[in-house]
């Protein structure tokens, strides 16, 4: 019985899309045992989308250099070894139709997902003794490929399985003894005598009791102690809930390097971010503040009119609002502000599109990507790996907000990384519920 399960498991084909690719260039790797295939539409779109500067551009030209690696001097027709003694083989699928099916007769021609449906076709009626799936970030051409009797499947690496029970950064406890606060005040109090055997990494506890006000505590997984977490300050912009404080004390606290706040708009989340990064202006040769840039309409930003500058600015504007909204707290000393106008004239304060970013080695830097659960798994890690000593990275955003297609609540970078960083020393990550925008903002997030 075990070798006909292991048979089962061993005979399958998996025909990636071109959105896979543009997800994780690195993706055929990913399938253990098992082959791939690449239909040749696949490099026709990749082609086209081999020039430029963002991380599509990167992955396309990333996978095509792979590729000419692999080849060798092989041809990329044949099945050859993807690399490994346990790994399978990779093929790429020549335009041809074998079978009973055709996706274009049946979906229309002129379009390279039905010609990428029929790469699978071809397969399936090459290899009837092994399970041909397709795999694409697509959901439409999911529904397509199942209506024409063909196995298909999200890409499963990198998501966050159990979303709702996503690590959220803090956790709240009932009925603290008078005995359990009085320790604490005094620096006495560890997670032990609370109930708690473990906590995952560093982390925030709401210590609520009957008989007196609530305290907020933050536990440190390299001390392995707790410390009261009072009302948050930085740059006139104050903490209004408990929440926003753990955020505030995780951004001004130079023992934690990685930073994630994830919460619904209005939450206070970028905000809170620059307000701290400017608290600390002194110690960082720069503050970096950036966003990845999704067009709207599909559109790339080259169709805006003028220069660089006046092409990402519309994009950028919610970031100089709040740095304006931030400057405006100052309206009685001209001399922040001036300092302020000069910190944005010389760069010390930068506002770029993520784009900009990559080949760079940021040292020394407060950095700051706004919305970033437009971005995948392997942006993230790119980002990251881009710090340098003394570097501080902080990622906001909402991961029920995505604008980038083929990404969602689980595959987004932002919900890989909360879920991936969690029990690390340099990290911790608060999740933001109260927002305190206004009250029609609030209406909005709870109604609509």
């Amino acid at each position: 019985m075990q070798d006909k399960e292991k048979s089962a498991v061993q005979n399958k084909i998996f025909v990636l899309d071109t959105s896979v690719i543009l997800h994780d260039h690195a993706a055929f790797r990913n399938f253990q045992e098992h082959d791939v295939a690449i239909p040749i539409q696949v490099l026709e779109e990749l082609d086209n989308f081999k020039n430029g500067n963002e991380n599509k551009n990167f992955e396309a030209r990333s996978f095509i250099r792979i590729i000419d690696e692999i080849s060798n001097n092989d041809l990329v027709s044949d099945w050859l070894p993807i690399g490994g003694s346990s790994a399978g083989k990779f093929k790429i699928v020549l335009d041809e139709k074998l079978g009973d099916a055709d996706a274009e007769a049946i979906f229309g021609e002129g379009k390279f997902d039905h010609r990428i449906l029929n790469a699978a076709l071809t397969l399936k009626h090459q290899h009837p003794d092994k399970k041909v799936i397709l795999v694409s970030k697509d959901i439409c051409l999911r529904l397509k490929a199942k209506a024409l009797n063909i196995y298909a499947e999200d890409y499963e690496t990198g998501k966050v399985k159990n979303l709702e029970k996503l690590y959220t950064g803090s956790t709240m406890l009932d009925n603290i003894a008078e005995k359990q606060l009085t320790e604490f005040k005094r620096g006495n109090l560890s997670i032990s005598k609370l109930g708690i055997d473990s906590l995952p990494g560093n982390h925030f506890l709401f210590l609520k009791s009957k008989k007196y006000k609530d305290l907020s505590a933050y536990y440190s997984k390299k001390e392995d102690k707790l410390f009261s977490i009072p009302a948050q300050e930085a740059f006139r912009i104050s903490s209004l809930n408990p929440e926003q404080s753990f955020a505030m004390h995780a951004l001004l606290n130079p023992e934690i390097q990685l930073v994630t706040i994830q919460g619904n708009a209005g939450t206070g989340k970028t905000l809170l971010a620059l307000a701290c990064a400017l608290e600390q202006r002194r110690d960082y040769r720069q503050i970096l503040v950036t966003r990845p840039i999704v067009p709207l309409s599909n559109k790339d930003i080259g169709f805006l009119p003028g220069d660089i500058k006046s092409k990402v600015d519309p994009y950028m504007t919610p970031i100089w609002d709040n740095l304006k909204y931030i400057r405006d707290q100052f309206a009685d000393d001209p001399k922040i502000q001036a300092k302020l106008d000069e910190l944005v004239n010389n760069e010390k304060i930068a506002i770029s599109p993520l784009a900009f970013i990559r080949g760079r080695t940021l040292t020394k830097v407060f950095f700051i990507i706004d919305e970033a659960q437009n971005l995948t798994p392997h942006e993230v890690k790119t980002i990251i790996s881009r710090a340098g000593e003394g570097t501080k990275v902080i990622f906001t955003g909402d991961i029920f907000q995505i604008d980038t297609p083929y990404l969602d609540s689980e595959s987004n970078g932002l919900s890989y990384l909360i879920d991936k960083a969690k029990s690390h020393p340099l990290y911790a990550h608060i999740t933001l519920k109260k927002g305190e925008r206004s009250e029609l903002a609030n209406l909005a997030n709870e109604l609509l």
